[in-house]
């Protein structure tokens, strides 16, 4: 049995009451809002006002961030008047982690108020149409880590099975559509693959995920998504295609590609991010 019990609720609870410590909750009360930060896409904290940092390290359960890209930090603040809880980073299984520490910072989220999940990623492209610097706002995805942070025993607060025929909430997908509209910003949807890693995927493995019916392929998230829907969260998900995938393009790829990228779009997701954040109802 998975040693992943080591992430559930209590510990969550534990890990939320000193990030309630350490922040004062007087700055501004708890979050509503929670948004995972993937490679290269963490400059939208920069748009947070008044935050607390806290860097993981001081979050119990939290083992420090070790991906280039990642600032690895829990930050609390205001971002477009709404009370937010930003993850500068995440833990992924390819690491070393189990599936239950990559989803642990979703319930810890939850156990500080949060009941609205934003995760974004940098993915590597499988539909043939995509390019760099392409978003794709994530419509359904594939568990190819063939792991789940859910096994184990109930922990509290869970749904025992979770319902996952909507895990992208349809309305909060329809308010990213309306913004991405009227910002001029060009965004794509479809399909997250997520696979384990660290590896890229070879050019036969990209044409498999093609028969798939995935678009955009890449090596986190989908913990964090079965844990934030076990919980009840909402979820919006957002991928930057920052590569085609391998088979895809004519030269190697490298982690240095994906942050250059991801650097060079991000203002359009920060923009996008922000203002549907705004939006959300109360």
């Amino acid at each position: 049995m998975s040693d992943d019990t080591r992430y559930g609720a209590e510990e969550a609870r534990a890990a939320a009451d000193a990030v309630r410590a350490r922040a004062g909750v007087a700055r501004g009360g708890e979050p509503e809002i929670g948004i995972i930060l993937g490679s290269g896409l963490g400059g939208i904290a920069s748009r947070i006002v008044d935050p607390i940092r806290i860097p993981f390290a001081d979050v119990p359960g939290f083992p420090a961030a070790t991906v280039a890209g990642h600032a690895g930090a829990l930050i609390l603040g205001t971002l477009a008047g709404r009370r937010v809880a930003a993850l500068a980073g995440r833990f992924h299984m390819y690491e070393g982690h189990d599936a239950g520490l990559a989803g642990f910072p979703v319930r810890v989220l939850a156990a500080l108020g949060v009941r609205t999940l934003v995760v974004s990623n940098a993915a590597g492209g499988v539909r043939r149409t995509f390019r760099p610097g392409d978003l794709m706002l994530i419509a359904d995805h594939l568990n190819l880590m063939f792991r789940n942070p859910l096994t184990g025993p109930l922990q509290r607060g869970d749904v025992r099975f979770p319902d996952m025929s909507d895990p992208y909430d349809r309305a909060l997908r329809a308010l990213a559509r309306r913004v991405a509209l009227e910002r001029g910003v060009p965004l794509q949807e479809g399909v997250y693959a997520g696979l384990l890693g660290p590896t890229y995927e070879t050019p036969a493995e990209v044409r498999m995920l093609s028969q798939l019916g995935a678009d955009a392929v890449g090596m986190s998230t989908v913990p964090e998504v079965v844990v934030a829907r076990a919980l009840g969260l909402r979820v919006l998900g957002i991928s930057c295609i920052t590569n085609m995938a391998c088979g895809l393009s004519l030269h190697p790829l490298s982690h240095d590609e994906v942050l250059e990228t991801t650097r060079a779009g991000a203002r359009q997701f920060e923009g996008l991010v922000e203002e549907v954040v705004r939006r959300l109802e109360s």
